[in-house]
């Protein structure tokens, strides 16, 4: 008896649902792809930060810079231990790529002063945020913790407020009040006198009758300008008179600390703000045209 051909038959057969399987439809075209921004595809990393070294920290500050913010240095005799005093010494570290330090100590007659200088280069693990916007967000909590006080009015914001407070009646009630002209003359009397009062000034300087040690309001904890990409200055006076400045920049992916502080001998004497921050940012622009070069 002759056989069925079954066997080619079923080949057909297979060979049919292997193409279904792998053929598809036009309008499945694509669908196979990974949609943009979904698990699959390769988002772009972040940039990394412009700075890959540090400085070497006791190397960074000139000997001028430190007679400078360090007078006692200059009153030493031994020459042995001023060039130890120059030379400063190095922070305690475990990565020299990423966070080194230097600090300097000089003794005078009249105070001791203290100078920290500090680097920190900001690396980002997170694919997503590059090293500089996490060096910002570093920075960001160090202005935070510094408390800053808010910048305080400008005389103009002052005038016109007051300006405002006044009614479109005033002129009218002044002149229906002229009738006693020696009242008039003493209450623009009374007037000159509180203007002319030093403890009253808008400036918010401290008078001739103020405390000791007290800070002007050109002088106060504030947000600087023109210093690596953002900075501020911090000033305070303990109850013991010692004086800390600190100021804090950064530049890129590295963030810099100079924290500068002077006891003096006696606690009748108060450092001068003015002084001690004119030296620190004088410091901090040398250290962040040193990042530019």
């Amino acid at each position: 008896m002759q056989r069925k051909a079954y066997v080619p038959g079923v080949a057909a057969l297979l060979a049919a649902l292997l193409a279904g399987c792998t053929g598809g439809s036009p309008d499945s075209d694509g669908q196979d792809d990974p949609k943009p921004g979904g698990p699959t595809s390769t988002a772009a990393a972040a940039q990394p930060g412009k700075y890959r070294t540090l400085p070497e920290p006791c190397g960074a500050v000139s000997q001028s810079t430190l007679d400078s913010l360090l007078p006692g240095i200059e009153q030493l005799t031994d020459e042995e231990a001023r060039e130890k005093a120059y030379e400063g010494t190095a922070t305690v570290t475990y990565d020299t790529d990423r966070k080194v330090g230097c600090r300097w100590k000089a003794e005078s007659a009249t105070a001791t002063d203290h100078l920290l200088v500090d680097f920190e280069r900001v690396v980002s693990y997170d694919n997503t945020v590059s090293d500089e916007d996490r060096a910002e967000e570093i920075y960001g909590k160090k202005e935070v913790a510094a408390d800053l006080p808010a910048p305080a009015a400008s005389p103009s914001d002052s005038s016109d407020s007051s300006d405002s407070s006044k009614t479109p009646d005033a002129p009218e009630s002044s002149k229906s009040g002229s009738g006693s002209d020696d009242g008039a003359a003493g209450d623009s009397d009374s007037g000159s006198s509180a203007d002319a009062d030093p403890s009253t000034d808008p400036s918010g300087a401290p008078s001739a009758s103020g405390t000791s040690g007290s800070t002007p309001s050109a002088l106060l904890p504030r947000t600087l300008d023109g210093l690596g990409d953002t900075a501020f200055l911090d000033d305070a006076l303990n109850d013991s008179k010692q004086r800390t400045v600190t100021v804090v920049f950064r530049t890129s992916n590295v963030v810099v600390t100079i924290q500068y502080d002077e006891q003096p001998a006696t606690t009748t004497d108060v450092p001068s703000s003015a002084d001690m921050q004119d030296r620190a940012r004088k410091l901090a622009g040398q250290l962040a045209e040193s990042f530019s070069d």
